[in-house]
């Protein structure tokens, strides 16, 4: 039997708004992907409520002097890649996001990463806008980013998916080349 640990992949969820699709996006996006091979968890920044980056030092120098900061850092050091899904904003990335991407530096490094936007367009400008911001991390960019168009007649009168399952079934298998793009990817890091 196989004692190593499964690799762990931290799903952001970069939207913080009241009454957002993001939750639903999400744990519909860690069931599409399920693989036995791979733990997947979401962080929802919503709950982790980083004030606006406050450190006094930068980054890079890892020199964390705030609590929110070094529990932060803890808990990303804890995955081997990471999949961001947000929803597009004026053609770009939620502040909340980018603020929590900012915090931190070598944690980013070297790992994978695979770019989920949700929008009317599936969020084009947002993938463009936030690879620049990845590659400034140092981090991987997967080809695997499956885009995820959303269309009002998906929801009902509250905003809220009438039924998720029905309005992302053809992006299963995307889903699932995301997890095994990981796995293959997490696999050559080992050796």
């Amino acid at each position: 039997m196989d004692t190593r640990k499964k690799p762990k992949i931290g799903l952001i969820l970069g939207s913080n708004r009241p009454n957002r699709i993001g939750r639903s996006v999400a744990e519909w996006v860690v069931k599409a992907m399920a693989n036995e091979q791979l733990q997947l968890d979401i962080i929802d920044l919503a709950k982790i409520e980083l004030p606006f980056l406050n450190e006094p030092d930068i980054p890079a120098h890892g020199n964390y002097q705030l609590a929110h900061t070094k529990k932060w850092s803890q808990l990303i050091q804890q995955y081997d890649g990471f999949v961001f899904l947000f929803p597009q904003y004026n053609w770009g990335y939620p502040a909340v996001l980018k603020n929590a991407l900012d915090y931190l530096y070598r944690e980013w490094s070297h790992k994978p990463v695979s770019i989920m936007v949700y929008g009317n367009h599936g969020g084009f400008q947002g993938l463009l806008a936030m690879k620049l911001v990845t590659q400034g991390l140092k981090m991987y960019n997967m080809a695997t980013n499956p885009p995820l168009d959303i269309k009002e007649e998906m929801f009902d009168e509250q905003g809220q998916f009438i039924n998720i399952d029905t309005a992302f079934a053809h992006l299963k298998q995307p889903m699932q080349a995301v997890s095994a793009e990981f796995v293959e990817l997490l696999k050559e890091q080992e050796h």
